[in-house]
């Protein structure tokens, strides 16, 4: 009788197991799907480009100017 409780709960756990593995296994796959779009979305940069320069460059003074707001300093 407890050998028949031993089996079935062994059976249950063996099949758990093996459904968790699958599902992993199918989470990862979903997951470099997801990283292959992502990736195939993003453009690419180019190098040279003087006018992302002079962004960069105005973001990088208006984050000065903010900062400097936000400890109190007049400019």
């Amino acid at each position: 009788m407890i050998s028949e409780y031993l089996v079935v709960s062994a059976a249950t756990l063996a099949a758990i197991g093996m459904v968790a593995a699958a599902m992993l296994k199918g989470w990862q796959g979903w997951l470099t799907l997801k990283s292959r779009e992502l990736e195939a979305q993003r453009p690419e940069p180019e190098s040279g480009n003087g006018m992302a320069r002079i962004e960069i460059a105005d973001l990088k003074e208006r984050i000065r100017r903010l900062e400097a707001i936000a400890a109190g300093v007049d400019l």
